[in-house]
C-alpha cells in the first residue's frame, strides 16, 4: 500500500514528487510511454525561470527527476489501465505491475497531440508526418514542409522548422489565426514562411519514400489543389489523457479534469489533478510545476487530516 501514487511525469508530476518526497511520504511515480511529458519533445526552454541562457527540455526534466529521486521518490514504468476510485484505498491496475493500492492519487497525465484524421496521415507517421517539430525538424534539412494549424504552437513549430527547411507553408482552415500577436508577427516576418490560409486539409499523398504532398480544398472557390511537400507537421492542439479514468472524475466538455477553484482537488476526495490534464488555458512548464506543488501540499494536508480522524 502506498500513501501516494503519482501518475505521469511531466513538470507537474515531478514537482509533486519532489515536494512529497521531501515530506517523507515516499511517493511512487508511474511513468507512462512519454516519461518527462511534452517537454522531452522540445529543444530549448527559454521561459523557465532560473535559466538565463535557457535549458534543453529533456535536461530540465531529467534534473527534476533526479531531484525527486534524491529525496526518496520511487519511479516505475508502466501503463495504468484502470483506476477504481469507488472507495479508499484506491486500486490501480497497472500493466506489468499488477494491482497497486494507494491512499491518495495525483493525476498528472498531461495531454497528447491531436491528428487531423485525414486519409494517408496515420499511415505516414514517421514517413514525413510528425506532431513534433523539435523531434523531427532535423530530418528536413533543405526540404519543403507544411505546418497545419493556426495557434501559438503552429507558429512556434513553423518558425523553428525554418532553421532546417528551405520553405515552410502554413496551412490553416480559416483566414484568421488564433495565435497571439507576438507569435503571428514573428511568423509573418520570417521570409521562409509562406501562407495558405482558408484551406481545408483533405488527404496526405505519399510515394515509396514517404510524404509527397497534401491535398487541400480552397474554402472560397471550392477548388482542390495539391501542395507539394516533403513533410507535414500537425500542430492543432492536444487531447487530455483521461480515458483510463473511466469517467469517474468530472471533466469539462473537452475532457480536461475539473478541479475546485484555487486547489487541485477533484470531485473524489483524495484524488488531485495537476499540470496540463487540468489546464487547457496556460499549458506552460512553469504553471504545470506550480500546480504540481499545489497538488503535493493538498495531498499532504489530506493525509494529515485522514490520520487525525
Amino acid at each position: 500500500m502506498h500513501k501516494t501514487i503519482i501518475i505521469g511525469t511531466g513538470p507537474a508530476g515531478l514537482t509533486a514528487a519532489i515536494y512529497l518526497a521531501r515530506a517523507n511520504l515516499n511517493p511512487l511515480v508511474i511513468e507512462g510511454p512519454e516519461p518527462g511529458g511534452q517537454l522531452t519533445t522540445t529543444t530549448e526552454v527559454e521561459n523557465f525561470p532560473g535559466f538565463p541562457e535557457g535549458i534543453m527540455g529533456p535536461e530540465l526534466m531529467d534534473n527534476m527527476r533526479k531531484q525527486a529521486e534524491r529525496f526518496g521518490a520511487e519511479f516505475r514504468s508502466g501503463w495504468v489501465n484502470s483506476v477504481d476510485m469507488s472507495q479508499r484505498p484506491f486500486k490501480l491496475s497497472v500493466e506489468g505491475m499488477g494491482e497497486l493500492t494507494a491512499e491518495t492519487l495525483i493525476i498528472s497525465t498531461g495531454a497528447s497531440a491531436k491528428y487531423l484524421g485525414i486519409p494517408g496521415e496515420k499511415d505516414n507517421v514517421g514517413r514525413g508526418v510528425s506532431t513534433c517539430a523539435t523531434c523531427d525538424g532535423f530530418f528536413f534539412r533543405g526540404k519543403k514542409i507544411i505546418v497545419v494549424g493556426g495557434g501559438d504552437s503552429a507558429m512556434e513549430e513553423a518558425n523553428f522548422l525554418t532553421r532546417f527547411a528551405s520553405e515552410v507553408v502554413l496551412v490553416h482552415r480559416r483566414e484568421e489565426l488564433r495565435a497571439s500577436k507576438i507569435m503571428q508577427d514573428r511568423a509573418r516576418n520570417n521570409p521562409k514562411i509562406s501562407w495558405s490560409l482558408n484551406r481545408t486539409p483533405l488527404e496526405v499523398e505519399s510515394g515509396p519514400l514517404g510524404v509527397t504532398g497534401m491535398k487541400v480544398r480552397n474554402n472560397e472557390t471550392g477548388e482542390v489543389e495539391t501542395i507539394a511537400t516533403d513533410g507535414l507537421f500537425v500542430a492543432i492542439g492536444h487531447t487530455p489523457n483521461t480515458k483510463f479514468l473511466g469517467g469517474q472524475l468530472e471533466t469539462d466538455e473537452t475532457g480536461y479534469l475539473i478541479v475546485k477553484p484555487g486547489s487541485t482537488e477533484t470531485n473524489v476526495p483524495g484524488v488531485f489533478a495537476c499540470g496540463d490534464v487540468q489546464d487547457n488555458k496556460y499549458r506552460q512548464a512553469i504553471s504545470a510545476a506550480g500546480t504540481g506543488c499545489m497538488a503535493a501540499l493538498d495531498c499532504e494536508r489530506f493525509l494529515e487530516n485522514a490520520e487525525s480522524h
